[in-house]
């Protein structure tokens, strides 16, 4: 066993390269995971960051000074997040209280329709089995309320870590791209000098990470806009919680529609019933999310490497178990890096290497 393993190791580490590459990504990943909770003002400020760099880079390359677009886009980003905040997150705020005020009547609404079904059809279902869904609609809706009461109990805490945040996270992004080189610079001096693999496979999967990202930002706003706006020419109830987490759902490929596809169509059975409003309301909705999967996708995404939709599902499920909501957003990028580091790895193996007979 001993052999075999030495023999795979000298065939796909042979070079040096591969070895400090391969080093290099486990520590980082080590680093993340074991102190990622130590470290998460840092790492949203190094993301927001890297995120804001295209803009401050590209005007940059018109002729601006690097301080004063740092500055212009420094104070874009803080006016966005303002708005955001201030005009928003009040909003969606007072929406998510309504619903739960709500959920008491929603849930009579629905076990009243509920209880329509054995008359309308006797043979597809009995009062007995839909008495037993009801009981079990009314444990969920008691653990709903439970969780909101643990959830207001733990709010104290939370306005704590927010206030750190508003404060650390703006100043941390300013610094970073003020000081990009010198912070660059001072990185490389740890890094060693035998890093051209390295550095080709970082090159490489930062062209796949920006188009990426930027490409998901633009999705998120125009799908959670166009929703929004459907769903308040049809006056659907809680529009822009429900408008944002069609948005949010494109970060999960597949998975995230199917799941917001449910609270979208509840609110409006219970609002409208099952007449033409209703049927109109999802007919809306489903153009806009083949719209999304057939034609923006496409057109945000078109260079960005195509991966497998197991893929993608496994990397979502993976690095958002790691990394939660971060590791949902950089899914794709993560599952990009790992192609792309094997596919370098491969080409630094020793050409001459035997293969391995296992008999």
């Amino acid at each position: 066993m001993n052999k075999i393993f030495s023999r795979w190791f000298k065939r796909n580490f042979s070079n040096p390269q591969a070895v400090i590459l391969a080093t290099l990504l486990m520590g980082g990943f080590l680093l993340i995971y074991l102190m990622g909770q130590i470290l998460m003002p840092f790492l949203v400020a190094l993301v927001l960051a890297y995120l804001l760099d295209w803009a401050a880079s590209a005007m940059e390359k018109r002729s601006v000074p690097r301080l004063v677009a740092v500055i212009v886009v420094f104070v874009s980003f803080c006016t966005i997040s303002l708005l955001i905040i201030i005009g928003i997150i009040p909003l969606l705020s007072h929406q998510v209280e309504s619903l739960f005020t709500d959920l008491p009547s929603m849930a009579v609404n629905i076990q009243a329709k509920l209880l329509e079904i054995p008359e309308k059809y006797p043979d597809l279902v009995t009062k007995e089995q839909l008495e037993l869904v009801i009981q079990q609609l009314g444990g969920g809706l008691t653990n709903v309320g439970d969780l909101l009461v643990s959830f207001s109990l733990a709010s104290f805490k939370n306005i704590v870590t927010i206030m750190i945040y508003m404060i650390l996270v703006p100043l941390l992004v300013f610094f970073f791209l003020k000081d990009k080189s010198t912070l660059l610079s001072w990185f490389e001096r740890w890094i060693p000098s035998e890093r051209q693999l390295s550095m080709r496979v970082w090159n490489e999967v930062d062209v796949q990470i920006g188009n990426y990202v930027r490409g998901k930002v633009v999705e998120i706003f125009l799908v959670g806009v166009v929703t929004y706006v459907c769903f308040v020419i049809f006056a659907l109830n809680y529009a822009v919680l429900l408008a944002v987490l069609v948005g949010l759902s494109v970060l999960v490929p597949y998975i995230g529609a199917t799941l917001v596809t449910i609270p979208v169509a509840l609110v409006g059975l219970i609002q409208f019933g099952t007449g033409d409003t209703f049927l109109y309301l999802m007919i809306a909705y489903l153009v806009i999310q083949a719209i999304d999967g057939n034609l923006l996708v496409p057109l945000l995404f078109s260079e960005t490497n195509n991966l497998h939709p197991v893929a993608i599902i496994a990397a979502v499920l993976f690095f958002g178990g790691i990394w939660g909501f971060w590791g949902v957003f950089f899914a794709i990028p993560l599952a990009t890096l790992v192609v792309a580091v094997i596919a370098a790895i491969d080409e630094s193996k020793q050409p001459d290497e035997p293969e391995i007979e296992l008999v």
